[in-house]
């Protein structure tokens, strides 16, 4: 036994050092703030949400900050989460706001069955009702948080409250439901192809249908008192999702881990238009959204580009000049809500960003005082509305719009001489549109699929790794083409959002197109920057499903990427293009089914055309410096 007591010690360790924090910060709470803990608030069919209340002591009355989640933020026990909460509360209490912090319906303590972003929309509306009319509430609530604390800020906001004076959404793209021609419905999506990470997420997270509950009647002190010790916090036994994730069919993933029995189920047959999206609690661009936010983007993220693009639609339809003016934006070149834990030497991945830091705290609580004190601080002299991070260049910009004014689309067409498989193979991105067609074709066996290697994730578990890593072993597969420009005899930038125009043909029915942004260096290095996909069937939009004909050549317009990344001299630009990026996003089985509920593939037999008829073209937003 001796020999396993270190290992032991190690296991423990972390549940003591969480635990001692939580007893500390909420210490200092206690000599500060009123606490209540488990208010049962009440929703108007009668369901209780449970919420813990921060605020300061006296008789003030003071704006609040609201912050609702699926996540446990018990007091009593270790994670970070829950001790991330308490300094949250101790971070407001101590500048003169409440702090509330609310389980969604169905979570916890919380009352109901839960619904993914915590839906009905009314319970975001009548938590704000009730806060707002306590007797030390200023009557202003401003909302805060990243991931799922964020995403279903917008669509209450689409509710327009009056106590609603500002928002703080982090990492928020599994809230977008429909804006500017993306369907992602929360990140479910892109390009029509499933992201897998929500199968993962979703193990964890979802509320299993047999979940134990306290009785209805249960007095709040003795809620507060069985916390201690019951916090209703499932232990999911862990699991290996690279190889989970690989079960087929879909739809069984969770039930082939032993999971619980959920939403998922319900969410992993509907397709892109399915009108249950349109009924829970995404935000869809035919909402207004009329609040004063701040947007936080990050360059690694799942959503990048939905995201920015709901900044720009909230910016073009608000209802007036002022509300225009009170949207900002902050991009930062890290994975999913990792904001905070940038550095001197900010790696993401295995690239260097360099000092990547920015005061967030500062630029949040004068953003909330303005907003919500009315303080006349010097947040809208000295803070530009959007702050971007270029990577490459390793250094902090600043614009009016996203993209910059300054940035000019520019054409790079795909040409080859039939062999542009592999990066030994004869792909090149040119100026101008070559004249013969000579297509390329890969192979795409579902059997053997991609395999993701970093890129733009959240959530997968073990399966993907999140961040920029060297591609250069990658493009070594056959079933990958590359397409590289000649060395950059100048640097340049490029800022904003890249589309691609492909030509494609295939002997199958369906199967998916997927492409890749690199930055090579003159090393040889490739460094993704985004990456997406295209299911083919939904080439001419996702209301519809249009298959192909076997050899017929067809226009597919991908969903656009987001980058800003300075492509120094002696740089090369590069795409890969293949079938498969998997498990960042699920197989297609090329068969022409519903995918979901299939367990075999064929092979796909996939051609990229590129001439003066089928001109094959990637459009990147070039400054010049």
């Amino acid at each position: 036994m001796k020999r396993f007591f270190p290992f032991l010690i190690l296991l423990i360790l972390p549940v003591v050092v969480f635990a001692q924090q939580n007893t500390d910060i909420f210490s200092k709470l206690q000599e500060i703030a009123i606490i209540e803990q488990k208010v049962m608030m009440p929703m108007r069919d009668g369901v209780r949400l449970a919420t813990d209340i921060y605020r300061p002591k006296g008789d003030v009355r003071v704006p609040i900050i609201f912050s609702r989640t699926p996540y446990n933020f018990n007091t009593w026990g270790d994670g970070q989460f829950r001790s991330r909460s308490l300094e949250a509360a101790l971070d407001a209490v101590q500048r003169g706001y409440a702090y509330v912090v609310q389980n969604e319906r169905g979570k916890f303590f919380s009352e109901g069955e839960w619904d993914i972003l915590g839906t009905p929309l009314s319970d975001g509306y009548d938590a704000f009702s009730w806060l707002s009319s306590q007797p030390w509430s200023n009557g202003k609530i401003g909302l805060i948080g990243c991931s799922s604390t964020a995403e279903w800020q917008m669509a209450v906001a689409s509710m327009e409250h009056p106590a609603l004076a500002a928002m703080v959404a982090q990492g928020y793209g599994a809230g977008v439901g429909r804006v500017a021609g993306y369907y992602e419905q929360g990140n479910w999506y892109r390009g029509g192809a499933q992201q897998m990470l929500f199968t993962a997420w979703l193990y964890g997270t979802q509320t299993d249908k047999y979940r134990p509950m306290f009785p209805k009647d249960i007095p709040q002190e003795d809620l507060v008192r069985v916390q201690r010790f019951y916090d209703l916090a499932p232990e999911m036994p862990p699991v290996d999702w690279s190889q989970a994730l690989r079960h087929l069919p879909v739809k069984g993933i969770i039930k082939n881990v032993n999971g619980s029995v959920g939403i998922y189920d319900k969410m992993i047959v509907r397709k892109p238009n399915d009108p249950a999206w349109y009924q829970g609690g995404l935000y869809h661009d035919s909402m207004p959204l009329n609040v004063p936010s701040f947007w936080f983007v990050s360059w690694y993220d799942v959503s990048t580009s939905p995201n920015l693009a709901l900044f720009n639609h909230v910016r073009k339809q608000a209802r007036s000049k002022d509300i225009a003016d009170n949207q900002y934006l902050v991009i930062a070149p890290t994975l999913h809500c990792s904001f905070k834990r940038a550095t001197a030497n900010t790696i993401v991945g295995e690239r260097s960003m360099g000092d990547a830091r920015l005061n967030y705290d500062e630029l949040t609580w004068k953003w909330f005082d303005l907003q919500m004190k009315g303080s006349t601080n010097d947040f809208r002299q000295t803070t530009p509305r959007v702050q971007y991070f270029t990577m490459g260049s390793n250094q902090w910009q600043a614009s009016e719009t996203w993209p910059p004014a300054n940035a000019v689309m520019t054409d790079f067409f795909l040409t080859s001489e039939g062999k542009a498989n592999t990066r030994n193979g004869n792909g090149k991105l040119v100026s101008r549109v070559p004249s013969a067609n000579k297509p390329d074709t890969f192979n795409y066996d579902p059997a053997n699929p991609v395999p993701s290697y970093g890129g733009n994730v959240c959530c997968t578990g073990n399966a993907v790794t999140g961040g920029s890593f060297d591609q250069a072993e990658m493009e070594l597969r056959d079933d990958i083409l590359v397409y590289t420009s000649e060395p950059l005899t100048e640097g340049i930038e490029v800022s904003g959002f890249i589309e691609a125009t492909l030509y494609v043909s295939s002997d199958v029915k369906d199967t998916d197109v997927t492409l890749k942004l690199i930055d090579v260096t003159p090393d040889g290095k490739a460094y993704n920057l985004d990456e997406t996909i295209q299911r083919l069937r939904y080439r001419e939009g996702y209301d519809k499903e249009v298959f192909m004909e076997s050899g017929k050549v067809y226009q597919v317009k991908l969903t656009p990427l987001s980058t800003s990344n300075y492509f120094a001299k002696g740089h090369r630009i590069r795409i890969e293009i293949s079938g498969s990026n998997f498990p960042r996003f699920e197989r297609n089985l090329n068969t022409g089914g519903n995918n979901y509920d299939e367990k075999e593939g064929v092979i796909a037999h996939t051609s990229i055309h590129h001439s003066k008829k089928y001109p094959s073209v990637l459009r990147l937003p070039v400054i010049r410096k």
